[in-house]
């Protein structure tokens, strides 16, 4: 506005004086000239600085076209990222810290004569301490929808002769290294190729850090000792099965695994971690079946059974050169604990044992097995306990140590396992034990009183 006042005062400057004729009123009117004529240079200059007001544009109405592949595929949300093979890998396993004392009984024994002594368990016996029976540790994941690998190494594997005939502990040995290929969407049926479990028993399918007493019994095991082979196995879980025993194991219930209902394979039938030595391979086949009886309780029964020509190492050195028939057939029973339970097993059949009267190994009959009852509390100021009697007796030979000898087994066993937290399980266990020693060269049984004990870290 400041630079259109001196041009108005100017111009108020040139207007011609005032004729005489000229009237008051003709004065007034320039006066009123000339304030409007400044009135609208104050309106011009106030219009120049001010913005312009924005006006909205109008609402126009645009009907969507109608939609297509094309559209739809851009419209939709991006596809979430695809889950790589190693993120479904998973780390798992657990550790067993034992101690075993022999509080009366046969210790010690002058040579010849049979001492207290296991097959599962090597810190039973003379001047021992604590010992580790188990430290596994397994790796497995799916390397896609329809296979899934599975690897498990021992870290607490003997190994003797190391040193003027010295037993090392502390070796690491392959136990389990297999995968799985599943044949349907709904993951029913499986072949599984590598070293694994052998469908010959339910302990032995078991796995030993769900099972509640701390060995396995003489009778089962001894068909296939160390539980593993190398072969081909194809597994069928039909949809009821699978969700009975799903249920079971979200309450805590100790299941064999879910290896399938239905299970048959080939396998090479020399043992765990042994070189194949004959032509024949090791046929065997495992059916069971869980049923709701009421209540809420689950009764389940089966069979398995397999035949095998197998060679054992012999005291000379090497294997036998004789392929031994190998044969067995097997039943079970499993109540499980709600909150008491039945377990039992049997099993007969024939296989290689030395004869001391001909010195030398041969076919002979076997037959033995266990019968056990358990009770499972699932709340206590101390945590969950399962308290457990167990009953088991064999006469057969054990084809896993040179010579393949006889063994003569009778033992009870009264135990009791806490869980105090999740990650800990602590069994205390009193045994009472007549064995005979599996070294052919010891004659006659041992007896004796075995308190144990262990300790399970589960990670």
């Amino acid at each position: 506005m400041k630079p259109f006042l001196p041009a108005a005062v100017a111009a108020s400057f040139m207007v011609p004086p005032p004729a005489s004729a000229q009237t008051v009123q003709e004065l007034q009117r320039q006066i009123d000239e000339l304030k409007a004529v400044i009135a609208e240079m104050k309106a011009a200059q106030a219009a120049v600085r001010a913005p312009a007001p924005t006006t909205p544009p109008p609402q126009v109405a645009v009907t969507p076209p109608p939609a297509t592949a094309q559209t739809q595929v851009a419209t939709a949300a991006p596809p979430a990222k695809r889950e790589k093979w190693y993120d479904r890998i998973r780390l798992r396993g657990y550790t067993q810290l034992r101690l075993s004392e022999i509080v009366s009984g046969d210790r010690t024994a002058p040579d010849g004569v049979a001492r207290l002594r296991s097959v599962h368990d090597s810190g039973i016996g003379d001047d021992t301490g604590f010992t580790f029976r188990r430290i596994r540790l397994v790796l497995q994941g799916d390397l896609g929808d329809r296979v899934s690998f599975y690897l498990q190494p021992d870290f607490a594997t003997a190994v003797s002769n190391q040193s003027v005939g010295e037993r090392r502990e502390g070796f690491l040995q392959l136990r389990d290294a297999y995968f799985d290929a599943f044949l349907d969407a709904d993951k029913r049926f499986r072949l599984r190729f590598g070293q694994s479990k052998v469908p010959f028993g339910w302990e032995n399918m078991q796995s030993s850090s769900n099972r509640l007493t701390l060995d396995r019994s003489d009778a089962i095991n001894s068909g296939v000792p160390s539980e593993r082979d190398i072969g081909v196995v194809a597994y069928y879980t039909p949809a009821s099965v699978e969700a009975i025993w799903k249920r079971l194991t979200d309450d805590g219930q100790k299941l064999f695994g879910n290896y399938g209902a239905f299970g048959v394979g080939i396998y090479n039938g020399q043992g765990v971690n042994r070189e194949e030595t004959n032509d024949a391979v090791m046929a065997v086949a495992l059916a069971t079946w869980p049923f709701e009886i009421g209540g809420g309780r689950v009764l389940e029964v089966g069979a398995s059974g397999f035949t095998n020509r197998v060679q054992p190492e012999v005291r000379t050195g090497g294997v036998s050169d004789v392929a031994f028939a190998d044969e067995r057939v097997g039943l079970h029973a499993i109540l499980y604990p709600a909150p008491i339970g039945f377990q039992a097993e049997w099993n007969w059949g024939r296989g290689p044992e030395y004869d001391r009267t001909l010195r030398a190994i041969t076919t002979k009959p076997l037959h033995g097995g266990y019968v056990q009852t358990m009770a499972r509390v699932k709340a206590s100021p101390v945590g969950p306990f399962m308290p457990y009697a167990r009953w088991q007796t064999y006469r057969g030979g054990w084809k896993a140590a040179v010579n393949s000898p006889r063994l003569e087994t009778d033992e009870i066993e009264l135990g009791i396992e806490f869980q105090p937290v999740p990650a800990l399980e602590l069994t205390l266990a009193y045994a009472r034990m007549e064995r005979a020693e599996a070294d052919e060269r010891r004659l006659g049984r041992a007896e004796g009183d075995v308190i144990r004990t262990q300790l399970q870290l589960n990670y």
